[in-house]
């Protein structure tokens, strides 16, 4: 807990708002205190109603009295609110292949557990769909065998009520946005002023609070995949699947949404795992516990297997200097370069990352852009 109330303080002190306060709301949560909860749900709105006046000035001191008043509440907590990951999900091996067409899920096998993100990476037409929907249970598969570890009697309800997916285009729903969500909290049992306060913490924690009394039709894409989310997660599933949630969003509101995935799912009010499948490969690389890579039906590429571990050195720069200049400072020995037209990637068995920016720099090439991608997917596009 005091790390976390750490955090917290670091966040203020740098003026980042944003992330304090929904750190904050989470927090509240954990310690399963609706008291403190509302308190939250005050002060994050406060913040909020201070971005859409004015941007520019500070918060202002209540805003950091209030702060330190639900900081002081919280440091009597011990550690007790820490979540403890449970496998969810054994896949042995699974296989897809479709009547119609030639495509083919290849043989696949991963485990998921709670608090852990998984990323599902790859370009369209690829199997990233293919693959989450059988972990859903919506499509039959082939060959090997899911084992939901956390259920008994693993049926199609029993599945569909513990597992979520979120598909790329989100159904239509009717009604205002707010009611959808009494609707969903009711369903998981939550009823009454409990039912009240999940669902204005949740509009908060999302961002969603100005867009409650709207419809399908009067917000944005980026909107409605933020609304479904909140509509799951006020469900309390085991396991939330989201297929390229990222694809609607700009890309604030993308890391914004990976962050939060990521806290949602180490949550100890309701730990969960989270699967989700991107093109935006490096921005899920920043938060997954575990990176698969699918291409031609085929997995790759997984986290932890020996058999991925780089035999390279690796990087990405855009620079003005040609390839000529490159090889000359780095030694046409040392490095292989391609060029994609926007990119050089240069790779090398001998000199590091940090090697080949130090020769660059000392020789004065300039660089507009630089990632080191020897443990990223990006080696396998």
């Amino acid at each position: 807990m005091q790390n976390r109330i750490q955090e917290i303080k670091s966040f203020i002190a740098h003026e980042d708002y944003s992330l304090a306060v929904r750190r904050m709301l989470d927090i509240c949560l954990d310690v399963d205190n609706s008291e403190l909860l509302q308190q939250a749900i005050a002060w994050s709105k406060t913040y909020h109603q201070h971005q859409k006046k004015n941007n520019e000035t500070a918060v202002g001191v209540d805003f950091h009295n209030d702060a330190n008043k639900l900081l002081s509440a919280l440091a009597v907590y011990g550690n007790s609110n820490t979540s403890v990951p449970k496998t969810l999900i054994k896949v042995n091996a699974i296989s897809k292949t479709y009547n119609k067409g030639n495509f083919s899920l290849k043989p696949i096998s991963t485990a998921i557990q709670t608090t852990n993100v998984i990323g599902i990476v790859g370009e369209n037409g690829n199997g990233k769909t293919t693959f989450l929907r059988c972990l859903a249970g919506q499509l039959s598969i082939d060959s090997g065998n899911i084992n939901y570890a956390l259920l008994s009697n693993p049926d199609y309800y029993t599945i569909k009520h513990s597992i979520a997916f979120i598909p790329q285009r989100i159904p239509k729903w009717y009604g205002l946005l707010k009611d959808n969500l009494h609707f969903s909290a009711s369903l998981s049992g939550i009823t009454g002023s409990q039912n009240e306060l999940m669902v204005d913490y949740m509009l908060e924690r999302l961002n969603l609070s100005d867009y409650a009394h709207l419809n399908w039709n009067q917000i944005s894409s980026g909107y409605r995949t933020r609304f479904e989310i909140a509509r799951i997660l006020l469900q309390k599933p085991s396991l939330l699947i989201l297929d390229e949630p990222l694809a609607n969003l700009d890309i604030n509101a993308q890391q914004t949404i990976l962050t939060d995935l990521r806290y949602i799912a180490k949550s100890a009010y309701h730990p969960m795992g989270i699967i989700l499948s991107s093109q935006q490969l490096h921005e899920v690389e920043k938060v997954a516990d575990t990176v698969l890579f699918i291409k031609q039906g085929n997995c790759l590429f997984k986290t932890g297997e020996e058999t991925n571990v780089a035999k390279t050195f690796a990087i990405e720069i855009e620079t003005t200097a040609t390839r000529e200049e490159l090889i000359k400072v780095l030694g046409e020995n040392e490095v292989q370069i391609q060029f994609n037209g926007g990119n050089y990637t240069v790779t090398s068995a001998n000199l590091s990352a940090n090697d080949i920016i130090s020769k660059l720099v000392a020789n004065n090439i300039s660089l507009s852009y630089f990632r080191d991608i020897t443990n990223s997917t990006k080696r396998y596009f």
